[in-house]
């Protein structure tokens, strides 16, 4: 991945509010608007090499859950940030903290 589209992921994840999050397509698409390429995977790519200064804990897969090797870490700063959860408080809920796409500065 060259840096220009590590770049922008990174500004997209930046932008999500505490509290609140994105799934990998989300963030797949708010890079597409600008750079057409890149997919979800290449997002979690991006995230799993170099995402360690940015709030990855608010990038969710489309079920709403964090990655599966940080996701006791995730759901509890998650959880801190009070973002909305499941009643067992295993997933986002993602129709009350996704932030939208075209949202004003993502």
């Amino acid at each position: 991945m060259d840096e220009e589209y590590v770049e922008s992921v990174l500004d997209v994840v930046e932008t999500i509010p505490p509290g609140s999050v994105m799934t990998y397509g989300d963030v797949a698409e708010a890079v597409w608007r600008v750079l057409r390429r890149g997919g979800p995977r290449q997002v979690g790519a991006v995230l799993r090499e170099t995402g360690g200064a940015v709030p990855w804990w608010r990038v969710v897969n489309a079920q709403g859950s964090p990655p599966a090797h940080h996701l006791t870490r995730a759901l509890g700063l998650l959880r801190d940030e009070g973002c909305p959860l499941t009643p067992d408080g295993s997933r986002v809920l993602l129709r009350s903290a996704r932030v939208p796409v075209d949202a004003p500065g993502v």
